[in-house]
């Protein structure tokens, strides 16, 4: 199972802090990322996106499932005409999963010009460690989980795409 955690925020430099936390819990074995990113919107509503060069453990298409998941939220908007079949099939899956319009819907409204967001995507995590060690940053949390076996159909559903 993993879950998808984003974090927003008021402002970029606590949600950079809160996403530096969450690499250092990488490497003390805290959390098992299969994606992190940190969202940042300008005053001119342009979205940024940085991400770890190397946090990510496990297979490819724990990565792809990443990039599907990250795609949905966050460049669906833009890009929703350009979609082929076969990518709109399998967005159509993740909505099914839990990752619908009402959850796109709450994760744009963190990311209003100014603000930010960290996005989490864990497999495993110690969670009253992981919860201690961002809970100074405070922020908007939203969460949603995807099962083994959602994660299965979608890991086949990327290969055929």
């Amino acid at each position: 199972m993993s879950d998808l955690i984003i974090i927003g925020y008021d402002d970029h430099d606590t949600a950079r802090q809160s996403y530096e936390q969450v690499i250092e819990l990488q490497k003390d074995h805290i959390v098992e990322l299969t994606g992190l990113a940190v969202v940042t919107v300008d005053s001119g509503g342009h979205t940024h996106v940085d991400t770890p060069t190397k946090i990510v453990s496990g297979s490819a298409t724990g990565g792809a499932l990443w990039g599907a998941v990250f795609g949905l939220l966050f460049l669906v908007p833009v890009a929703g005409a350009v979609l082929g079949g076969a990518l709109g099939a399998l967005f159509g899956k993740l909505s099914q999963s839990g990752i619908d319009k009402s959850f796109r819907d709450r994760v744009q409204s963190l990311l209003e010009p100014g603000k930010a967001a960290v996005v989490i995507m864990s497999r495993q995590r110690t969670e009253d460690k992981f919860t201690d060690a961002l809970k100074p940053f405070g922020g908007r949390i939203l969460k949603t989980s995807l099962s083994s076996e959602q994660e299965r159909e979608l890991a086949d559903d990327i290969e055929a795409a």
